[in-house]
């Protein structure tokens, strides 16, 4: 009988969560009882944004371990795979909202912070973002009002706002961004959609309607990388999380990859990590979480 492959887990939202909004208050002392979907590594449909106000919860994110403190916020993708690793005393809140619901412009602000990491707040904006996300609370519970769905999407929608400009005042960029930020940010952009089957820095330059040298100059800039480098590194990405999160064949992953001959694939996969992709599967395998830079 054919072997069945076994994708990377995704988790969705209930068919019944029509406005796209979840919010939950959680408060834990251990991992002990939480459901065994969030413990593995898995992707959701929706974009999660954490306020933790208590304890420690320490999340896996592709690869790497962060710990998320008090108070704290954190942002986590759609397309990142993590999973939950361990709680102590920890108390946050959690906004889950699906693509449809969220603003446009919030959405590509989002794009740009990703990967985030976990940000630790001043009192101050702690205080403002513990208010907010009670009002989203008590929002989300009134079920039965008048303009519910309104009233739910416009006070989340303040909490992101709110929540993004903690991310964005803490940017390392200009206020006023740079040519070469904007070039960057919408190569970005374009590699995160086209990296599967678009691999040529000039194809990417073409797409901006600028020259390749320019193209690498503005994402070197800004990045301190090449055009070539950041490429290199989001298939390595995808690799890596399909080598450790699936069963596929490393054939098969060349292929999802967008590689028909696996071979080169295995030689460029062997170049950036300094291992084989079979060498890097059993060796993140043989332990219970693993790092990858």
């Amino acid at each position: 009988m054919p072997k069945h492959n076994k994708p990377i887990p995704l988790i969705t939202l209930p068919p019944d969560i029509e406005t796209g909004i979840l919010i939950i208050k959680t408060a834990i002392k251990s991992r002990k009882g939480v459901v065994k979907e969030v413990q593995q590594p898995h992707r959701d449909d929706w974009h999660l944004f954490i306020l933790q106000v208590g304890g420690s919860t320490i999340m896996e994110v592709d690869f790497q371990q962060y710990v998320i403190k008090p108070s704290s916020i954190y942002y986590i993708h759609p397309n990142q795979v993590h999973r939950v690793v361990s709680f102590k005393d920890a108390v946050f809140y959690s906004l889950i909202i699906h693509n449809r619901t969220l603003r446009p412009e919030y959405l590509q602000i989002l794009d740009d912070i990703s990967p985030a990491q976990p940000l630790r707040l001043s009192r101050k904006a702690s205080g403002m973002l513990t208010d907010i996300v009670n009002v989203c609370q008590k929002a989300f519970e009134m079920k039965k009002a008048k303009l519910y769905t309104a009233l739910l999407k416009d006070s989340c929608h303040t909490f992101v706002a709110a929540f993004l400009s903690q991310y964005l005042a803490h940017a390392n960029s200009a206020d006023i961004p740079s040519r070469f930020h904007i070039i960057a940010k919408s190569f970005k952009a374009a590699l995160e959609e086209n990296f599967i089957n678009i691999k040529s820095p000039r194809e990417y330059a073409q797409r901006l309607n600028i020259s390749t040298p320019y193209l690498n100059e503005c994402v070197r800039q800004a990045t301190g990388h090449s055009v070539s480098y950041q490429i290199q590194q989001r298939i390595i990405l995808e690799a890596a999380r399909l080598l450790y999160h699936s069963n596929m064949s490393v054939k098969e992953i060349a292929h999802e990859l967008g590689y028909e001959d696996h071979s080169y694939f295995i030689r460029l996969f062997s170049k950036v990590t300094g291992m084989t992709p079979l060498v890097f599967r059993n060796k993140n395998h043989e332990s219970s979480y693993t790092y990858f830079a």
